[in-house]
């Protein structure tokens, strides 16, 4: 695009001035834990202390990008706290996650982090370690109708409250797409429904019109840009602005795009900051995404993981109903980046270099 090389240049200079001495919102950012510890009562003849606490991980994929720097960093921050980690992915496949889950309890782990593929399904996990005495933190997704122990993510409806926000800004106006992640992930749920309370007012006095909105299954890329090249067909190309669940979804939605010539015409907003996001957002072809800093989410869940295994009960101020229980809660803040602030917050933290963002 004509736009392109100034922008490189322009990233390659505020880089350049600016970031040795940044202290910007991505960087420097505390996550405190809105929780109190308390030491749970153990009668055991040896202490836990002299035990090595090994943790199972439980995870629904490891295609998107995302999903492996959540596996790698957790795994740091577990054996850096001495603890041992065991770490199985199903790849979006319940019945494996569900027997990869039964292999780590029956190896004895002594907490289970647990990233379900169906929140529903995910429950018979929950009750086999329930049955083991094994607690379980449900990580980024809740786990729907079951007995679990913590619940630590992103507060994912201010993430579709951000991608709305910025989206609006751009196309007060119009009509919309909405792509939304798999209807078995919770979280799709809670992205769609902050996404909504910003447009529903709007929808309501007759500024912007939905003409189209639909799941994608799986989270798949492939499945958004079918769901876009409908949109596109139903609609004769006559679209404003389109909100897709994440970064891979708005990927699938700017290839259907590209296919009619209109990538970098229509603003896309998207979530997880992957690297081919923020180099669409560079290019101009996606207006935005939103920037979870999993750092800081993996540290805090390793802490607790190993707090937990070790005894300790977890107390918080917040709480979720997932219904069964209400299960204490701990969010983090999302962070909405665009072309003005990726040097302040994804360079900045590390997340992604410049060189490779940058690079063609």
């Amino acid at each position: 695009m004509r736009v392109k090389t100034y922008r490189i240049w322009f990233f390659v200079v505020i880089f350049s001035l600016g970031i040795v001495g940044c202290q910007g919102q991505g960087s420097h950012q505390e996550f405190p834990l809105t929780s109190s510890q308390v030491d749970a009562s153990d009668d055991t003849d040896e202490p836990m202390t002299n035990k090595t606490i090994k943790i199972g991980l439980s995870m629904d994929t490891l295609v998107e990008e995302r999903w492996e720097k959540d596996r790698d960093m957790f795994k740091q921050a577990v054996e850096a706290l001495g603890a041992q980690i065991e770490v199985k992915a199903a790849n979006g496949n319940d019945a494996l996650q569900i027997a990869q889950a039964e292999t780590l309890i029956s190896q004895g782990v002594d907490l289970l982090v647990l990233v379900p593929h169906n929140a529903e399904a995910a429950a018979t996990i929950v009750g086999k370690a329930q049955m083991a005495e094994i607690p379980v933190i449900s990580y980024d997704r809740l786990v729907k109708n079951a007995n679990i122990d913590l619940y630590i993510s992103f507060d994912n409806q201010a993430v579709g409250v951000l991608q709305a926000q910025a989206i609006t800004k751009q196309v007060p106006k119009g009509k919309y797409v909405y792509i939304g992640g798999a209807s078995t992930d919770n979280n799709a749920h809670l992205l769609k429904e902050g996404v909504f309370s910003v447009l529903q007012p709007l929808i309501e006095a007759g500024d912007i019109t939905v003409v189209y909105d639909q799941w994608t299954e799986a989270w798949m890329p492939a499945h958004a840009k079918e769901n876009m090249l409908a949109a596109l067909e139903a609609n004769a190309n006559d679209i404003d602005a389109v909100i897709a669940a994440n970064d891979a979804t708005a990927g699938g939605v700017i290839e259907a795009l590209k296919q009619h010539g209109l990538n970098g015409k229509i603003p896309v907003a998207g979530q997880d900051a992957e690297l081919a996001g923020i180099q669409r957002i560079i290019n101009g072809e996606q207006e935005m995404t939103v920037y979870k800093p999993i750092n800081a989410l993996t540290e805090q869940a390793a802490k607790l993981a190993v707090s937990m295994a070790s005894g300790e009960e977890i107390k918080t101020e917040t709480t979720i109903n997932n219904g069964k229980k209400e299960v204490p809660t701990i969010f983090l803040t999302p962070i909405a980046v665009d072309q003005n602030n990726i040097e302040e917050t994804i360079v900045a933290d590390g997340f992604h270099r410049l060189e490779d963002i940058l690079q063609e």
